[in-house]
């Protein structure tokens, strides 16, 4: 048996907790560790900024970045916009992507929301 205090500890699995977080060493339906990533805002100006990236075998995303908003409020500002757009897309390390070009429209939806445009 490995101690539970031992710091360099590996342990992933116990027959007492069962999955065990890697980082906060408790067992997976009680890890703080992602409240806490949910609840983190980045270090931001709070401005909007809109970009387009054309790749994904030829097919572009929008990109929304800058945005002072935990996880969870950019899950929603997303869902928002696709339902608003009609189209798919995804939030990845505090980006907001949406397939196709809607950087125009994106714009005048985040300022009607009551977001800066940079």
């Amino acid at each position: 048996m490995i101690p539970e205090n031992e710091e360099n500890s590996n342990l992933v699995y116990t027959t007492d907790k069962g999955a065990v977080c890697l980082k906060c060493s408790q067992a997976k339906s009680k890890c703080v560790c992602r409240e806490l990533k949910k609840a983190a805002i980045p270090q931001t100006d709070g401005a909007a900024r809109l970009g387009y990236e054309k790749n994904r075998k030829g097919k572009g995303v929008t990109l929304i970045s800058g945005l002072a908003l935990n996880e969870t409020d950019l899950l929603g500002l997303a869902k928002k916009l696709k339902q608003r757009f009609g189209v798919g897309g995804s939030v990845k390390g505090y980006v907001i992507e949406l397939q196709g070009d809607f950087r125009e429209q994106i714009a005048q939806e985040l300022v009607k929301l009551g977001y800066r445009i940079k």
